[in-house]
């Protein structure tokens, strides 16, 4: 994928920002927290701590500190217990019924959000990544409101990552995906672009025990 889309960086995001001052267009965080753990064990990663905080709360924090408009989280498996991590953040929640089918119908329940809020793009942030840097997230709102790109996801070390971000014309399309792999095909089927970042933690997520476990000892 990443020699389909074109590469951007920085440079190339803040240039764009600085000749399009006052760009007024509003950016939703989607937090995708409705999965099942299913490679975790029994346990809910989501809720799982890293230095005192739930993995899902660290990934809400990621979003409410950086420049998105708002925050919706998408629940599912043990919708209560996530909702009760972040019950003291500003987040809106919608719940999916059919989490179980996979990623795909929580981005659909996402767009169908942000289509609903009427929001210019959104950002699209899996809850078991609890280490991607805040300013990451900036940069990927800039690329947009710059009029670099309205699909652009960063990319580590050769490494395509996360969050993503979609602009509005792709919400309907975003409602559409099936399965397990969210928006990637939309993401490289559209003018596009691959962010390059510093931030290890665009490619690093929770899926096992072991990972948590490593990412504590680190």
């Amino acid at each position: 994928m990443s020699e389909a889309l074109r590469h951007i960086d920085e440079s190339t995001v803040r240039e764009a920002l600085s000749e399009r001052s006052g760009c007024d267009s509003t950016v939703l965080g989607v937090l995708l927290a409705a999965g099942g753990s299913t490679r975790f064990g029994e346990r809910n990663k989501l809720l799982a701590e890293i230095d005192g905080a739930p993995l899902v709360r660290r990934a809400a924090r990621t979003l409410r500190d950086s420049r998105v408009s708002g925050i919706v989280a998408v629940l599912g498996h043990q919708s209560s217990a996530v909702r009760d991590a972040l019950a003291d953040l500003d987040v809106e929640f919608v719940e999916n019924d059919a989490y179980e089918r996979g990623l795909s119908t929580s981005v659909e329940r996402g767009a169908r959000a942000a289509a609903g809020s009427g929001v210019d793009a959104a950002v699209f942030l899996p809850g078991d990544m609890p280490f991607v840097d805040s300013a990451t997230v900036d940069l990927l709102v800039g690329t947009f409101q710059g009029g670099v790109a309205d699909a652009v996801a960063p990319v580590f070390e050769g490494q395509r990552g996360n969050p993503v971000l979609f602009g509005a014309r792709h919400f309907d399309a975003l409602r559409s995906v099936d399965g397990d792999v969210g928006g990637r095909r939309i993401l490289l089927d559209s003018d596009g672009a691959l962010l390059e970042t510093d931030d290890a933690g665009t490619v690093t997520d929770i899926d096992t025990r072991e990972d948590l476990e490593r990412t504590r000892r680190e």
